[in-house]
């Protein structure tokens, strides 16, 4: 999953300077509202990259691995309505 994330960011953000260079380059030579138009779309496209980079994905458990701390793990599960086996 983190593979596909991150092709798929990459993608999108040479989708982005794409956009950028060839408003400027080219189009600007026909239709500089069309540039700028270009420009604009290129301007939404990094934070929707990195919304997308960095979503969780259903194998991720980031926030759910336990701290390490065996009082603060209890406390959290306790906050989350866990049963932590005990130890």
């Amino acid at each position: 999953m983190y593979a596909r994330r991150r092709h798929l960011y990459f993608a999108m953000m040479g989708t982005c300077i794409a956009l950028f260079v060839l408003a400027w380059a080219v189009v600007r030579l026909w239709s500089v509202p069309v540039a700028v138009g270009m420009c604009v779309v290129a301007m939404v496209i990094p934070p929707l990259a990195a919304m997308i980079a960095n979503r969780r994905g259903p194998d991720d458990r980031w926030w759910d691995d336990p701290s390490g701390d065996p009082k603060s793990d209890e406390w959290w599960d306790e906050l989350d309505g866990k049963k932590r086996p005990s130890q």
